[in-house]
């Protein structure tokens, strides 16, 4: 069996190289960890324009051998050109299984890579196993109210991980060979354009990826009180993030929003302040592995997942919390 991870990478303007982001590492060490409990051999794929000059890096999550597309077109994102590329080193390869991170990129390319190729696709995994050499996914249903165990059983099958579920572990071991994969790409396949990026403020980690987030609800009551969040979050090195209720009155961006809506995370600290707890924002952040809430209403739901929580006015209990953290981390 021949599984491919897919390595997800951003292009950086400055160097003229490409950047592997971390859900990259997730999916290639996966990949490796997978193979080798069904016998079979990982590769990794990396699309994009500089992507050569760092595909090596991959052999240091249990990848031997790394292929490569290269394009200058292929520097910002394109669904269709990307889908193309990836279906067509599935059929040079011969491979039967693609693994891809299941981010805004993967949630987007990884259904119609399965389209192209008649592939099963198990989404938003948070366990693979490799089991009588058929491989079992876990993952969650009902707003992550439950898990289900399944298996794929068409001849090609794709996998989306969950971000931060799948830990990459540190960089151990020898560099990647690299090769170049040849795709023939046409204009007709770049069925969009981009014509401008807007880069996230610098200083924060990227919200799917975060290993610590504080995120602030509607009793905040205002956007002018998001500062004691970002103060709380620059002590923690986390992400902001923030409730629909928040995003909906146009306090925070979009891209903040965490929920069934928004963005699923998987951090190993969340702290909920002043958020009560919807179902539908509990989907988005329950599989965390410790939860901290800070709320006034001791029966709001947040509670019910949280692992510690303070019972109090926000106002008070943040300012506090962030002065304790900050002489705890030698900060002040």
């Amino acid at each position: 069996m021949k599984i491919i991870a897919f390595a997800e990478s951003v292009h950086d303007s400055q160097t003229g190289s490409g950047k592997f982001k971390k859900v990259a590492f997730e999916a290639a060490h996966a990949a490796s960890k997978l193979a080798g409990e069904l016998g079979g051999e990982a590769v990794a794929l990396a699309i994009g324009k500089g992507v050569g000059a760092i595909a090596q890096e991959l052999g240091g999550y249990g990848i031997r051998n790394a292929y490569t597309v290269e394009d200058d077109r292929l520097s910002l994102y394109s669904t269709t050109a990307f889908a193309k590329v990836i279906a067509a080193a599935v059929e040079k390869l011969s491979a039967d299984v693609v693994i891809m991170p299941a981010s805004a990129m993967g949630k987007d390319l990884a259904p119609r890579v399965a389209a192209k190729l008649k592939a099963g696709l198990a989404a938003d995994c948070t366990a693979l196993k490799g089991e009588g050499g058929a491989i079992l996914a876990t993952r969650p249903v009902y707003a992550g109210k439950g898990l289900i165990d399944l298996k794929i059983n068409s001849p090609k099958k794709i996998f989306t991980l969950r971000p931060n579920v799948f830990s990459p572990g540190a960089a151990n071991g020898s560099p990647a060979a690299v090769e170049k994969l040849g795709v023939d790409l046409q204009d007709s396949d770049f069925s969009s354009h981009v014509t401008a990026v807007t880069v996230a403020k610098a200083g924060r980690p990227d919200l799917t990826e975060a290993n610590i987030i504080v995120s602030g609800g509607r009793g905040l009551g205002g956007p002018e009180n998001f500062g004691m969040i970002e103060k709380l979050a620059d002590v923690l090195g986390a992400a902001v993030g923030a409730s629909r209720a928040v995003v909906d009155a146009g306090w925070r961006p979009h891209d903040d929003q965490v929920g069934q809506t928004g963005k699923t995370v998987s951090p190993s600290l969340y702290v909920a302040v002043a958020i009560s707890g919807a179902i539908q924002h509990l989907a988005g952040m329950s599989s965390s592995k410790y939860i901290v809430a800070i709320n006034k209403d001791k029966d709001a739901p947040i509670f019910q997942v949280a692992d510690y929580g303070i019972t109090g006015d926000a106002f008070e209990v943040v300012p506090e919390f962030t002065n304790e953290l900050k002489k705890a981390l030698g900060k002040e």
